[in-house]
């Protein structure tokens, strides 16, 4: 077994504290992975705080994981010891089934593994994510992490990253399209940047105008204040996607329906804890598409990851110690970050 360092939420709701704790003894196909960052996702507070559920404590949140290969196993041909190399939402899947075997193991029909709260598939542990010093992964589900990609900042691609990339990759983003970001956040302002490197025409909805200069920056051609009286009516029928990446069950959906061009899509990717309220009229009116999207594969979050060194897309971060992680929960919730937290390991 593997000693290993953390913090760890000891039950539901409960303040994260130190935490010491066992990895497995690698297998064959394992890396062994010293890690250096690990981002903070808005789901590692709905875990910690079992809002999505009954959970599995002790729990290490955690899956935005960047850093370097300690060690690999006898039969692993990906990675070598010094790489730089990430994990994110998934550890492991049947790699069996009709999905698995379309490179979509995060829909895998046996279900897939988390990196934390999860079971191993033998059911010898439930799984910790990257609050710690060190994990151990199947080669199949760890990421090369390019060279020219600090590895700090690297960490929030392993979620954040993919789960803007895939949706808009999927419906086509990029030029001649008009694409809306729906929040400015640790998502959104990821989903800027990637949106725009497609090639897309983009624009922010957000609240406020607090974020528009940040928004133009990043990419965004265009800013709406969705507080402005006339913001719906003035932007009718004008998007052929927009992604929202609001976690909020308050939203006014037929309001951003109409925002939709004939044909147009939303998709979902943030997970409120309550249901939406929708109504079917606005989609069929003109055959818009509601949908969602769960972050990636492994062959594409891998492709996302090339194609962010290559553009030079890296997230806005604030580098903190684990230490720190309470009062960067709370500060998420309140919005007061600019605009993923990432904490340095080497600080536990």
């Amino acid at each position: 077994m593997i000693k290993a360092k953390s913090y760890a939420a000891l039950e539901a709701k409960a303040p994260l504290v130190p935490y010491s704790f066992e990895r497995r003894d690698p297998k064959d196909h394992d890396v062994v992975i010293d890690i250096r960052y690990s981002g903070i996702c808005h789901s590692d507070i709905h875990m910690a705080r079992e809002e999505w559920g009954k959970g599995r404590f002790p729990l290490v949140p955690g899956h935005e994981i960047a850093g370097v290969v300690r060690s690999v196993g006898p039969k692993v041909t990906k990675h070598k010891v010094g790489d730089h190399v990430g994990v994110g939402c998934m550890v492991d899947s049947c790699r069996s089934c009709s999905h698995c075997e379309r490179d979509l193991e995060q829909y895998c029909l046996e279900g897939n593994t988390l990196t934390y709260g999860g079971m191993e598939r033998d059911g010898s542990a439930v799984t910790q994510g990257g609050y710690s010093d060190v994990i151990v992964v199947n080669e199949h589900f760890v990421l090369k992490i390019p060279k020219s990609i600090p590895l700090e900042k690297a960490a929030p691609l392993l979620c954040a990253g993919i789960t803007l990339y895939s949706p808009l990759v999927h419906w086509k983003a990029g030029p001649g399209k008009k694409v809306a970001i729906m929040g400015m956040g640790g998502l959104g302002h990821i989903g800027v940047k990637i949106a725009a490197a497609l090639g897309a025409e983009v624009t922010v909805l957000s609240q406020s105008n607090k974020k528009r200069d940040d928004a133009m920056k990043m990419g965004a051609q265009h800013f709406i204040a969705t507080s402005d009286a006339n913001a719906f009516t003035d932007n009718a029928l004008k998007f052929d996607l927009i992604i929202n990446t609001v976690s909020a069950s308050d939203l006014d959906m037929g309001a951003y329906f109409s925002l939709l061009k004939l044909d147009g899509a939303l998709v979902s990717v943030g997970a409120p804890e309550k249901p939406l309220s929708i109504h079917p009229f606005p989609l069929l009116l003109m055959r818009r598409t509601f949908a969602g999207s769960a972050i990636g594969g492994i062959k594409e979050t891998q492709e996302m990851l090339d194609f962010c060194a290559k553009k030079e897309i890296f997230p806005e971060i604030e580098l903190i110690a684990p230490a720190q992680v309470n009062e960067a929960y709370e500060r998420v919730l309140k919005s007061d970050v600019r605009y993923r937290f990432v904490l340095d390991i080497a600080k536990l």
